[in-house]
């Protein structure tokens, strides 16, 4: 099992990125994929999460219609597409999976490597 995110960048306040999760060595549908955000000296916290089987999905309140999760099988991708980003949605974005929800504390059986994202004033 792998994930490997893309994405990341430097933005200014106001634009957009789209981020990607590639799956490999499992399919989409068995696993419930969440985005994950770290800030420095701050706690790891679920960003979005989607059941591809039923095509359920999740929010933290912060990103709540700024955020959009999907998924792509074909591809065995999970993209986040992130609009009007804001400084404080600096910090490393990291992918996992896993067979239980999201916002549950031991979440992520499986992760990525992370990839920076950086918004400035």
């Amino acid at each position: 099992v792998q994930l490997v995110e893309s994405g990341g960048g430097l933005v200014q306040t106001g634009g957009s990125l789209r981020l990607s999760c590639a799956a490999s060595g499992f399919t989409l549908d068995d696993y419930i994929i969440g985005w994950f955000r770290q800030a420095p000296g701050k706690e790891r916290e679920v960003v979005s999460c989607i059941v591809n089987k039923d095509g359920g999905s999740y929010y933290v309140d912060s990103v709540k219609g700024r955020f959009t999760i999907s998924s792509d099988n074909a591809k065995n991708t999970v993209f986040m597409e992130m609009n009007s980003l804001k400084p404080e949605d600096t910090a490393v974005y990291s992918c996992a999976a896993d067979r239980v929800p999201c916002i549950w504390p031991g979440f992520g059986a499986h992760w990525g490597q992370g990839t920076q994202v950086t918004v400035s004033e």
